[in-house]
């Protein structure tokens, strides 16, 4: 067995197919909602009583926090989030657990698909909108994006795979 293929292990391949795989999802989904659905111009789209399609632009990171459209603060933040992902897909090579490997992959996936939107658009592209209403008082969620699903998808199964699972790799 060659170097490169002790280094590419079935893990770490499941690992890269699940972020290739979020990544390509999370952009068809965004460019679809942008140029075929054209959602900026229909304005929200009730799907359900309790979801709806809007366009938001999050020019901050999650849940909205840091919210700056100046040009530096937006390098700024695409810096961490490149540092971030490169310390993930170390932590992803050295996971010894498929568990663990996959939410890397799919926490990798979302941080890549929102910094291709944070690139291309200056902001993250959300659009998804869940929201019930008690007593005549409306109650939001975020808006979020597949991508944002996925990192959320990840960070659950690490947790799992922490407490319930073999132990994984540390972390870098």
């Amino acid at each position: 067995m060659s170097g490169k293929e002790r280094f590419v292990t079935p893990h770490l391949r499941a690992g890269a197919v699940a972020a290739l795989a979020t990544l390509v999802i999370d952009q068809a989904s965004k460019l679809w909602l942008l140029y075929v659905f054209d959602l900026a111009n229909r304005g929200a789209v009730r799907v359900t009583p309790f979801f709806d399609l809007v366009l938001a632009w999050n020019v901050g990171i999650s849940f909205g926090w840091f919210q700056s459209d100046n040009q530096l603060a937006q390098l700024a933040l695409m810096a961490i989030k490149a540092i971030a992902v490169i310390v993930l897909g170390i932590w992803m090579a050295r996971s010894s657990t498929r568990l663990a490997t996959l939410a890397l992959g799919l926490i990798i996936g979302g941080a890549l698909g929102n910094g291709v939107d944070r690139f291309v658009h200056g902001a993250v592209v959300d659009f998804a909108l869940f929201h019930i209403e008690i007593g005549g008082k409306p109650f939001n969620w975020y808006v979020f994006n597949l991508a944002d699903v996925a990192i959320v998808a990840g960070v659950a199964g690490l947790l799992y795979d922490s407490f319930l699972g073999v132990p994984a790799a540390k972390a870098p």
